[in-house]
């Protein structure tokens, strides 16, 4: 379904939680805000869109952002992508004193422990090193087509068919 997922936690034993990071939604963040009764003077932040990060919780909102400020619930998900989950970071960003680069995800992806690997296994998903330009400097129609160049594959020349060899 060409989507590109970050995955923000994973271990062994206790399963895997990504963030879709190419799917918008026909939502705004100025909506966001409206519904969390936040008011932005910024039309510009008001006016970007917001993602569809998965399909568990779709009412719980994630923002993804550079490791900028202190919040109150914020996960490292590598030295220079950072993801938080408290409405303190969205009161910032309304008084223009949030991250620059930020975007706010509804829902994530979950795996319990062993399925990602199973998947990977099957050749569901495709991994590489998190690239902090795609999840911050292109739009979100291109990542997709960037992690494929990034691995240096025309997709173009790609099978649907998965197997093994």
């Amino acid at each position: 379904s060409q989507t590109v997922t970050l995955v923000c936690e994973h271990g062994l034993d206790k399963g895997a939680l990504g963030i879709v990071i190419n799917k918008p939604l026909p939502m705004t963040l100025g909506e966001v805000f409206e519904q969390m009764s936040l008011e932005s003077a910024s039309a510009e932040l008001s006016g970007r869109a917001v993602l569809r990060g998965g399909p568990v919780h779709r009412d719980r909102g994630f923002v993804v952002h550079r490791p900028t400020g202190r919040w109150d619930s914020s996960h490292a998900v590598s030295e220079h992508i950072h993801v938080t989950t408290s409405k303190d970071i969205l009161a910032a960003m309304v008084r223009g004193e949030g991250p620059a680069d930020a975007f706010i995800a509804l829902g994530y992806a979950g795996w319990e422990a062993g399925q990602l690997e199973r998947e990977m296994h099957d050749n569901a998903w495709i991994s590489l090193p998190v690239d902090e330009r795609i999840v911050f400097e292109m739009p979100f129609e291109d990542r997709w087509h960037a992690v494929w160049r990034q691995l240096g594959i025309d997709i173009g020349r790609m099978s649907h068919v998965a197997g093994h060899a």
